[in-house]
């Protein structure tokens, strides 16, 4: 007797991503079924049980990996920062201009200034840069606003663009991004206002899946960043952190107490940080467009990050200052070009380990039975061909819960 299934995938290539399945999780001429978005079987085809399925498709031995997963992004903002880059060539440092009262808060004046249709039209086809590429799960952060009002309305924004493409969007809340110039100069008081006033009322709103801060010599100390962590500990939100990028502060050690998702950036990490990162279980997203931008000469620690095992992923940090990048695929090549991850690293970092730095391994990341069906299908042989490229984009076809 037969299966009764809503979608099969015939003929195919599929790397899994699990783990525990050897290299890229593989499984030659393989199948998978799928049933109101949930995937109901995947491996060889000859261990399948019958199956008829509304709709069968032959992919003839192509590529199938998971939906791909951006999972640190400031998708959301409005206005760009082309000027900076150019006095960045002719010389000038990030922190010169962020000094000087650019980079972050440029930004901020443009975002503030736009309605929330604005933030909306200017956004979309940045996400759909990514969606072209195989993305199904994108996190987008606030950070752009530094008031309540205009921080919320980043989160409205980020929140709506999920309703207008067929994509998952995980929102956090960056509220301790930078200091906003109304605070003149005063970080103490301004935390506290993010502590007391914006963190409640986004929780109070469940506009933010998670917490974020910068913690760094221009931004925050450790110090303001645990107050923030406790006030989002204190209303159940995860936190992750922008941590060690520019110098090291002990962010990432801080981040672990927390237990937090992730520990991004990380050039300056040091061997204290990655144990305390090993020892959480946090995740160290890599932002290799940053590096490349910004041309840093400090790469992030990766050969320690293996040694302790610290799960590594891959994001874009798509950005108008110091990542404009909307290419996934570009950011796996820059992984692997500019920090010598392998190919399986780069593509463990885009799946199953962007979906642990956003808390949802149970969901997707894997193609596995009861998982999300998001699933990326590719005109290649082979995965390393998905980073071996540049500026080539071979994806046949995207799948997100099963559609």
């Amino acid at each position: 007797m037969s299966i009764r299934v809503d979608q099969i995938w015939r003929n195919a290539r599929i790397a899994t991503m699990r783990a525990d399945a050897g290299a890229y999780g593989m499984i030659e001429g393989g199948i998978i079924a799928a049933t109101g978005g949930r995937i109901v079987w995947a491996g060889q085809e000859s261990d399948a049980p019958a199956m008829d399925g509304d709709a069968v498709i032959d992919l003839e031995g192509r590529l199938i990996t998971p939906g791909l997963i951006d999972c640190h992004t400031h998708l959301v903002h409005a206005g760009n920062r082309a000027l900076e880059f150019e006095d960045r060539l002719n010389g000038k440092t990030y922190a010169e201009i962020a000094h000087a009262g650019g980079g972050i808060l440029s930004t901020v004046t443009a975002t503030r200034a736009a309605s929330l249709d604005d933030l909306i039209t200017q956004s979309l086809p940045r996400l759909d840069a990514l969606i072209a590429e195989g993305v199904t799960t994108v996190e987008i952060k606030s950070g752009y606003g530094l008031n309540i009002d205009s921080e919320i309305k980043m989160l409205v924004a980020a929140r709506h663009l999920s309703h207008r493409r067929a994509v998952r969007v995980m929102t956090t809340y960056l509220g301790a991004h930078a200091l906003p110039p109304e605070a003149e100069g005063n970080k103490d008081d301004y935390i506290e206002s993010v502590c007391r006033d914006q963190i409640p009322a986004i929780a109070k709103g469940n506009l933010a899946d998670a917490v974020d801060g910068f913690c760094d010599n221009i931004a925050f100390s450790p110090e303001q960043i645990r107050a923030v962590f406790e006030a989002a500990k204190s209303h159940g939100l995860p936190v992750k952190l922008h941590a060690e990028q520019l110098s090291n502060q002990g962010g990432a050690a801080l981040a672990s107490e927390f237990a937090a998702l992730s520990a991004d950036h990380l050039e300056h990490l040091d061997e204290a940080g990655a144990l305390a990162m090993a020892r959480a279980g946090t995740v160290a997203v890599l932002l290799p467009g940053a590096f490349y931008f910004l041309r840093e000469t400090k790469a992030p620690p990766i050969e320690l990050l293996r040694r302790h095992g610290v799960p590594l992923a891959v994001a874009t940090d798509c950005n108008p200052g110091s990542s404009p990048l909307t290419s996934i695929l570009t950011a796996m090549n820059m992984a692997c070009t500019l920090f010598r991850l392998t190919p399986e690293e780069a593509l463990a970092g885009v799946t199953r380990n962007a979906a642990r730095a956003l808390g949802l391994r149970p969901e997707t990341g894997t193609i596995a039975e009861g998982k999300s069906c998001d699933l990326a299908i590719w005109n290649v042989e082979r995965p390393a061909e998905l980073v071996a490229a540049i500026g080539f984009n071979p994806l046949y076809a995207r799948v997100w819960q099963g559609s």
